[in-house]
């Protein structure tokens, strides 16, 4: 089974693109990761496997988007021993409503991607959380959807997002691939996981395989450290993670939908 490196998964499509290089200019974001760059990433306790340049910084854990700003002032990370569930340092404060928009249209995304989306916010408010999230028609919102370039989408990049802020706010941006049913033919929950699973990001979640990527995405053993912003064990969840428990905050993901598992609800209940 193909594995879609989970939201902002940045796999790169199989099969090639082929064009002339005559006179052709390098773009930017085919340039590789300078060593001095993956040395501060590594110093900060993400993974530098797969890292990517993508919009003005570099895409990590196939999607958190790092700044250079980010790397500048990003404390040391730390390994994290074998636990499942982790949650970030900062959280967004409640109870509150989260609003959050999603452009339709030529340049946005279709009436599938949409209902993805309003799947994934269905279950969240559906576990009575402090917090809950609502569909605005204004991009003046809490988490504003942006559709990725078509050259991202070429890419195989899905999805990004970052984390809370230290003012108790979610994190305001996820760029998704408009195209994760018309390319790669994935049902509503399929899409739902994955949209779920960048908004568990701006929540504070990290990924339950953080201990150890291979679990779902597979390759040898990867710790992704606690990348200067946490990881903290949320309490209730089991030691270990594996790929049929199916937890959406999963690194990579088949595609397949993947509603909140009882971890999960756990996790959920306790951090809100």
């Amino acid at each position: 089974m193909k594995k879609l490196n989970s939201l902002l998964i940045a796999t790169v499509l199989a099969g090639g693109v082929f064009y002339s290089c005559e006179n052709a200019s390098v773009d930017p974001l085919d340039e590789p990761v300078s060593m001095e760059t993956l040395s501060k990433i590594e110093s900060m306790g993400f993974s530098t496997e797969g890292v990517i340049r993508f919009e003005s910084g570099y895409l990590v854990e196939n999607d958190i988007y790092l700044t250079e700003t980010d790397l500048s002032i990003a404390n040391k990370g730390t390994k994290i021993p074998t636990l499942e569930q982790y949650s970030t340092n900062n959280l967004v404060c409640g109870p509150r409503t989260i609003t959050v928009y999603a452009p339709t249209g030529r340049k946005g995304y279709s009436a599938g991607m949409i209902a993805g989306l309003d799947l994934a916010i269905a279950r969240y408010n559906a576990q009575n959380l402090s917090l809950t999230f609502q569909r605005v028609t204004s991009s003046n919102a809490d988490i504003v959807f942006t559709r990725l370039s078509k050259r991202d989408e070429r890419r195989g990049v899905l999805g990004s997002a970052g984390f809370p802020t230290n003012s108790c706010e979610p994190y305001g941006q996820i760029k998704m691939s408009g195209i994760l049913e018309s390319s790669y033919g994935l049902s509503t929950g399929g899409i739902a996981t994955i949209i779920g699973h960048e908004m568990g990001h701006c929540i504070g979640f990290r990924h339950t395989d953080y201990f150890d990527r291979s679990i779902s995405c597979g390759g040898g053993t990867a710790n992704e450290g606690d990348g200067g912003v946490g990881a903290n064990h949320i309490p209730g969840t089991p030691t270990g993670a594996t790929a049929n428990a199916k937890s959406w905050m999963l690194a990579c993901t088949d595609g397949s939908d993947r509603p909140f598992n009882n971890d999960d609800k756990t996790a959920l209940d306790y951090l809100y």
